[in-house]
């Protein structure tokens, strides 16, 4: 893993990181990240058997890990994940507010309880985890990340539950920096670009559009999860002690050129779904 070689091995070494949504995907690549600068890592997500698979992949990196079940939306369940954690690994240190859910759909065509899932996990879920980890934060004086989205400040065809539920974690993560600083907490926002190999883009492109996609990607590549591993271990580092409020844009300049590539390839996947 590149971080080994760039940054001690031991950085986080005594520290602990719970994240959540962390059974899969990037958020399971940016535990990877803590776990392999030395950190004691907490992953929580619904499914108990993905979370321990994902716990061996954790250990292997020689991580002390608490693999606990969690649905985000369930503020009694986050609380009881967030004691066992501490009880195990000790106060949280960092904390990743990364689950989330994501679909397309046309707004006409999206149910009030639809669009209501998708605030609950993303924005209510990030607001229960920061609130439930609040008095372990506050004793380390720990840091915040919360994964966010392009959709936040620009809009997306067939995403206005997500534009509008990732908007609200991104002013959620200022008011906590504002309000939550003089004890020493810090709070930032990651925006991943379009991930390669990740549930995100099998749900949101046509892999056969993806080389004309990265073409509209200044810096010509898609990104991985390993990009976004390094941007949560800088932001939750004392490298970047003085930054905090920040929405920091990992997409390899993708936003620059607007959103219209992602909707015209978003309606052509809606209208061959619809032929199916």
């Amino acid at each position: 893993m590149l971080i080994q070689r760039l940054l001690p091995p031991d950085l986080f070494a005594t520290k602990t990181v719970f994240v959540t949504g962390g059974g899969s995907g990037i958020n399971l690549g940016v535990a990877k990240h803590f776990a392999a600068l030395g950190a004691q890592v907490a992953i929580c997500g619904r499914t108990q058997a993905r979370l321990d698979a994902a716990a061996e992949e954790l250990r292997a990196l020689g991580a002390r890990v608490c693999p606990v079940a969690a649905d985000v939306r369930d503020m009694a369940a986050l609380q009881a994940a967030l004691s066992r954690c501490r009880e195990e690994l000790g106060d949280v240190d960092v904390l990743v507010c990364g689950a989330a859910g994501n679909f397309l759909a046309p707004a006409e065509q999206l149910s009030a309880n639809a669009f209501k899932t998708v605030v609950d996990i993303d924005l209510l879920g990030s607001f229960n985890a920061a609130r439930a980890a609040y008095d372990q934060l506050r004793r380390t004086q720990g840091s915040i990340l919360f994964i966010s989205a392009g959709m936040a400040y620009m809009p997306h065809a067939f995403q206005a539950h997500v534009g509008a539920a990732k908007a609200g974690i991104d002013m959620l993560m200022k008011n906590l920096a504002l309000e939550w600083g003089s004890h020493g907490i810090r709070a930032n926002s990651i925006v991943p670009g379009p991930i390669d190999g990740t549930e995100g883009m099998k749900r949101l492109s046509d892999p056969g559009q993806q080389a004309q996609f990265v073409g509209g990607i200044p810096l010509q590549r898609m990104g991985t999860v390993d990009d976004i591993g390094q941007a949560a271990v800088f932001l939750a580092s004392p490298l970047a002690s003085y930054i905090t409020g920040c929405v920091l844009v990992c997409d390899g300049g993708q936003n620059l050129a607007g959103s219209a590539f992602f909707n015209q390839g978003a309606q052509q996947m809606l209208r061959a779904q619809t032929r199916t």
